[in-house]
């Protein structure tokens, strides 16, 4: 399965509403598991087994939760049994088709 999650805090007191620190201590999590996983400016996607997945979403979500009085978790899942490899197979097959419609 693929999931693409975003995780901060609120309630953090910072007058510039910055939730960087928080954001790179649930990203740590992610980089520290292991699976194959990319972040972009709004959500880190990652990819494995419904259990290796959901525990890193647990754990990254628990990271942030010292940054503010709450936490925020918004999550979407891709869950196709029986494929690996989708995290970048989806993004490959994605640029073929404008490719062909180019052509």
């Amino acid at each position: 399965m693929i999931v693409a999650f975003s995780v901060a805090p609120s309630g953090t007191g910072r007058a510039d509403g910055s939730v960087s620190d928080a954001v790179a201590a649930a990203v740590k999590v992610v980089r520290d598991s292991g699976l194959p996983h990319r972040t972009s400016s709004m959500f880190t996607e990652l990819e494995g087994s419904w259990d290796e997945v959901m525990d890193v979403v647990r754990r990254a979500t628990e990271a942030v939760l010292p940054y503010g009085s709450r936490v925020s978790l918004v999550l979407k899942a891709d869950i196709r049994p029986g494929y690996e490899g989708q995290i970048d197979a989806k993004v490959q097959r994605l640029e073929a088709a404008i490719e062909k419609q180019d052509d």
